[in-house]
């Protein structure tokens, strides 16, 4: 059972909103409005062009822009942290709660811009992600690991959950015995629910991920015995159990397909090929009814950044 989207004529579980960010794709970027007692802490930002779309969630939410207390983030890639800046002088009253390890890039975000230019360029990163702007020093807190953003009452405790990338947190709400993922516990896209449940695959980052430390944090999460997760990509999920061990076994193959093309000169493709293999393969034992082209055109940019993000993991490994 999925969260109603913020609009729909349900009230949400557990005070806990969607909101589609817009970014990508419909249905591909989510954030969260957690309500309590009619105050309000939102997860993660999407980009500036998103703004409009938390506005209105709050809106709906019979909320007022200076009802809301936190923004927190999962972490700072852009699709998550874009937006902060923006979103911020929009929230007179609201707290920036942020990893350590990103503070100073919602403060400065000029080392964000230049990585995304390099990789995108100037033009697509103003297209896709807006004008980006920072973060008044004074309303930043570095959300350290055990660090507990107080919503009203509600208690929503901060774990660093590094793996995907060192600056990132994962949010765990005991009153809905869930956490907001961000990044750590992959992704599971709704045009892959079959009647075996959700379908999951893991999500490496292009500069920072770690299969040691993706494994850790998945069972660190999976010790608060959760009953949902919220993903950013997209959505809420439940059979958690399985998901958790879906992730734990594909990225050890990803690592196997990693270290097996290691030396090939065109190692970035054939490692992308052999993930879209893995992926497709077991996307279709999982029932989804898809062509391997289509499920394959739905993945293909988290298939290039996984293998992106696995290449510079073997180097980082080949260098201890």
């Amino acid at each position: 059972m999925h969260d109603e989207p913020i609009g729909g004529r349900l009230l949400p579980m557990h005070g806990i909103h969607t909101i589609d960010t817009g970014f990508g794709r419909p249905a591909f970027d989510a954030a969260y409005l957690v309500v309590e007692h009619g105050r309000g802490a939102i997860i993660d930002s999407g980009t500036t062009h998103s703004v409009p779309r938390f506005l209105d969630a709050i809106h709906a939410a019979d909320l007022r822009p200076a009802d809301i207390d936190w923004v927190i983030l999962t972490h700072v890639h852009l699709d998550h942290a874009g937006g902060a800046g923006e979103l911020m002088k929009h929230l007179p009253n609201a707290m920036l709660a942020v990893h350590p390890r990103g503070a100073r890039h919602m403060m400065d975000p000029s080392v964000l811009i230049a990585g995304a230019t390099g990789v995108y360029g100037e033009e697509a990163v103003r297209r896709d992600y807006g004008t980006i702007v920072p973060v008044p020093k004074d309303r930043v807190i570095e959300a350290t690991d055990g660090f507990v953003v107080d919503l009203a009452g509600r208690a929503l405790l901060c774990l660093d959950t590094p793996g995907h990338a060192k600056h990132h947190i994962a949010i765990h709400d005991d009153r809905a015995s869930a956490f907001f993922t961000g990044d750590i516990f992959g992704l599971s896209y709704r045009e892959f629910d079959t009647a075996n449940g959700p379908f999951i695959i893991p999500t490496t980052s292009p500069v920072q991920f770690d299969p040691d430390e993706a494994h850790a944090s998945i069972e660190r999460m999976m010790r608060y015995e959760p009953q949902a997760m919220y993903l950013t990509h997209y959505d809420r999920v439940e059979d958690v159990k399985r998901l958790a061990r879906d992730l734990h076994e594909q990225i050890d193959a990803m690592v196997a397909i990693a270290k097996r093309h290691a030396e090939d000169p065109d190692r970035e493709a054939r490692i992308a090929a052999a993930f879209a293999d893995l992926y497709v393969g077991r996307a279709k034992k999982h029932g989804v009814a898809m062509s391997t082209e289509d499920i394959t055109k739905l993945l293909r940019i988290d298939i290039k950044l996984n293998a992106q993000g696995i290449v510079v993991w073997l180097d980082k490994a080949a260098k201890l």
